[in-house]
This record gives C-alpha cells, structure tokens and sequence, in this order.
C-alpha cells in the first residue's frame, strides 16, 4: 500500500510594501524553499467611507478601482524588488478587499503558517508591534511567525 504524497504547505505572508513586509517576504520565500511549500503574497485594501451633506457614503467606483490597481501594483513591484522579476512567478499573489488583519486571517485559514513584518506603514515609529501583526498573532488559525527587520 503507497501512502499518498503529502500536500504542499501554503505560507501566506502580508504585503504592503513597507520595508518590514519586504523583509518578511523574503523569509517566508526562504522558509518555503527549505519545507517546500508555496508562498501566497497578500496585500489588502479598502475604500473610505465619505463624509458629505448627507451623511456617510461610499467613495466613487473610480477611486475604488484606483485603490485597486495602486494595491496591485504594490504587491507586483514588492515581489520583483525581493524576489526579482524572474523567481516573482513562483509567488502566487492575492489582492482582498477589507482590513489588513481580516485579509491577512482569511488567506490564513488553510495555510500552514502566516508571516507578517513587526511593523507596516501605519502606526508610529518605534513601535515595536504593529496592530495588524498583533491582531493576526491572537486569532490566526495557523502558527504566526513576525519578522523585524534590520534596526527595528
């Protein structure tokens, strides 16, 4: 009796293009090479509400698609900065709409592990972790590794 191979591990790591996510990307990409595993890149973004005469609505589908783009842009050009333009295909990539931390938790439910940098572009400097690395540590479905980066 042959025992079936073993499924690949999936890591899914946060993007957002600060130098901490850079940095956690390149050790999940490390990780995944050692456990053989695939790596799923995910950058979140989300429309503001807006505030006018009558009352809050939703931004307009331009800038929605802009926001968009803008996400998607940040995620290609983060990969091929860490990666290069020629490993970049290995990543597989997401691009969700909502927070940050829900995107993140989300894409982690079948994963085998979840990385996220110790700080993004929000919050103040010299934090030592960020809102959304500390939300993903205290309900991700999977192990959480959080990388700082040189000097944090």
């Amino acid at each position: 009796m042959s025992v079936p191979p073993e499924k690949p591990g999936r890591i899914v790591v946060g993007i957002d293009g600060s130098q901490s996510s850079q940095h956690a990307l390149r050790w999940a990409v490390r990780q995944a090479e050692m456990t053989h595993s695939v790596v799923n890149a995910v950058i979140a973004w989300e429309c503001p509400p807006l505030y006018g005469s009558i009352g809050w609505s939703e931004g307009p589908r331009e800038l929605a698609a802009h926001l968009k783009e803008q996400a998607r842009t940040t995620l290609d050009e983060t990969i091929t900065k860490v990666v290069g333009a020629r490993n970049a295909a290995k990543v597989e990539t997401t691009v969700a709409y909502g927070t940050a931390a829900a995107a993140l938790l989300e894409a982690a439910r079948d994963a085998s592990l979840l990385v996220v940098g110790s700080r993004g572009h929000g919050g103040f400097t010299g934090v030592l972790l960020g809102s959304v690395s500390q939300h993903c540590t205290q309900h991700a479905p999977c192990p959480v590794v959080i990388v700082r980066g040189h000097g944090q």
